[in-house]
């Protein structure tokens, strides 16, 4: 009996016949609405040919594939799979998901792993994509420093680099503590883009990087990982650190820099680790994030990469702490527009953040009120920091706030009629990219847009 598996849009698992269960050595209540057929395949083919295999099965009205994959207790086999599309009343209505048909073969199958494949299998473990969240801010603060002068490019690099690390060690824990407590494992409702978006094509955007459960890696591995990303941030921190004194012939910076280090390490390890795991502490997750990629980021770039010394009154950091809050919102709306799919499985795990605690129905505002918040402070960021820089385009950067401000409100509505829907997806990618854009904005007003 050949293997037959039907699987929705996603990949979720609907339907499999018996011929299936045998084969890969699975029960049904294993599987059904509950995992995805990406298990069923190692994750490096899953990174390099599964979209494209369902692509073409769209193209051509079917695909098929020779191919390897697992069973339940981890062996592998070779096997010849035909993929189609499926319709729900018909090829002229909505496609519904696919099948697979599968047969076991005896036939030796090679399916080479390209370098690009396994450096995408990286940024998947790591989930290394999400750094331009820490990274962009900093960028957007030399920036705000290089047109003073007051800029230490060598540094800006060093800390770019080494923040980085910081938010690898941060991502490596969560999957290490998620995978531990439960939580992914609860977690069937996950969004991974697949083909919706280019940019982000086959990312997982929420339910954490899914890379041990793919095989990518193992529990032991990502801790390790995390460990070593952490002592690459400390090296940068005390290249940094040697760097700035040579610099300002001052301490402040280091003392600034080395305190911010401190709590940034402590923010990210205990965002999922107990005891403290902030990430379920009734709205303590959502402030971690704000406070780790805003104020406290865009005031630990200045420290580390100004070329002047700072102390710690209110006159010298309040200017770095305000730009920091619209940024520092902007990822917290990533995390927090990513918490809708994953309510069931935080709920059921104990991670309470504020979408498990308000409910889906009331957060919706949160998300409105967080990007309201944005352009208003960025709006006060504009008249009382930027326009004191020499040549400063306030016209052009007003038009810039006001197209932002549209394409914020539009995801925020976005979020308001589909908080319930699978359809949400798409906002969801639109928020990691209001982020991204946002940024841009800022650096562009910051360098091209001076002196017009």
């Amino acid at each position: 009996m050949k293997s037959v598996i039907i699987c929705d849009m996603e990949g979720v698992i609907q339907e499999m016949n018996q011929g299936a269960l045998s084969l890969f050595g699975y029960k049904k209540d294993e599987l059904i609405g509950k995992k995805r057929v990406s298990i069923f395949s190692p994750g490096e083919i899953v990174i390099q040919n599964v979209l494209g295999w369902l692509n073409k099965a769209n193209k051509y009205g079917k695909t098929t594939v020779r191919t390897k994959f697992l069973k339940k207790d981890g062996s592998e086999f070779n096997a010849e799979i035909v993929i189609t599309p499926n319709f729900a009343n018909g090829k002229d209505k909505d496609q519904t998901g696919y099948c697979g048909i599968t047969k076991e073969i005896k036939d030796d199958v090679d399916i080479p792993i390209t370098y690009l494949t396994k450096f995408f299998k990286g940024i998947a473990i790591t989930r290394g994509g999400f750094t331009l969240a820490c990274i962009l801010p900093m960028i957007v603060v030399s920036c705000f420093l290089a047109v003073s002068g007051n800029v230490s490019l060598l540094n800006s690099i060093i800390s770019i680099f080494g923040v980085a690390c910081l938010h690898l060690f941060s991502n490596l824990y969560n999957d290490y503590y998620d995978v531990s407590y439960g939580t992914d494992e609860a977690n069937s409702e996950y969004f991974n883009v697949g083909d919706k978006s280019l940019v982000l094509r086959g990312a997982q955007i929420s339910g954490g990087s899914r890379a041990i459960e793919l095989g990518l890696t193992t529990l032991s591995k990502t801790k390790t990982l995390a460990n070593i990303m952490l002592i690459l941030a400390l090296v940068s921190l005390v290249f940094v650190c040697i760097n700035s004194y040579i610099v300002t012939s001052s301490l402040n910076n280091i003392y600034g820099m080395i305190i911010i280090a401190l709590i940034a390490i402590l923010l990210g390890y205990f965002y999922t680790a107990k005891p403290l795991r902030f990430s379920g502490r009734k709205g303590l997750g959502e402030l971690t994030i704000f406070l780790a990629f805003g104020p406290l980021l865009t005031l630990g770039s200045a420290f580390a990469m100004s070329s002047s010394s700072y102390d710690f009154s209110v006159e010298s950091i309040s200017n770095f702490i305000l730009i920091g809050c619209p940024l520092g919102l902007l990822t917290t709306n990533i995390l927090f527009i990513n918490q809708f799919p994953d309510y069931t499985s935080d709920k059921k795990t104990g991670k309470i953040n504020l979408v498990v605690l308000l409910g889906k129905k009331a957060s919706r505002w949160i998300y409105l009120f967080n990007t309201v918040l944005v352009i208003l402070l960025t709006f006060i960021v504009s008249e009382t920091i930027f326009t004191a820089i020499d040549g400063f385009n306030k016209d052009v950067f007003n038009i810039i706030l006001i197209l932002l401000a549209i394409y914020g409100f539009y995801i925020s509505f976005g979020l308001i009629k589909k908080f319930d829907s699978r359809d949400l997806i798409k906002y969801n990618i639109q928020t990691i990219y209001y982020q991204i854009f946002f940024c841009f904005a800022l650096i562009l007003s910051l360098t091209f847009f001076i002196n017009l």
